[in-house]
């Protein structure tokens, strides 16, 4: 079964919200990924290192953003090529219910179990 025109537009509309959720989060969460200041005559030890985890969980929380916006980039550019949809393992249509749960799924169901 392949998607209409209409719910081309849907997941089109999904994934530029998603994007645009996930670039005003990004500029959010910048500052939290700046370098922790070691000056332990303002800032305690304690605090330092809490500061430094918050860090780190600020650095992989940005990591993943990019990498979901990389695939919201490659999943809009199967809309315009027409290929969004169909695994790209097997060719076949990728149901959209999977779709819905994650628009930026690029294998069916069966060819992602395969792959794990």
């Amino acid at each position: 079964m392949h998607l209409t025109d209409k719910d081309l537009q849907r997941f089109k509309s999904l994934l530029l919200n998603l994007k645009a959720a996930l670039l005003e989060a990004g500029e959010t969460g910048q500052q939290a990924e700046e370098v922790v200041e070691l000056d332990q005559t303002r800032v305690g030890r304690l605090s330092r290192m809490d500061a430094m985890q918050a860090q780190a969980m600020s650095l992989e929380t940005g990591r993943r953003r990019r990498q979901q916006l990389v695939k919201i980039e490659a999943s809009l550019e199967l809309i315009r090529a027409g290929d969004y949809g169909d695994c790209l393992e097997c060719g076949e249509a990728i149901n959209p219910g999977r779709l819905e749960a994650d628009p930026t799924a690029t294998f069916c169901i069966q060819c992602a179990e395969a792959k794990e």
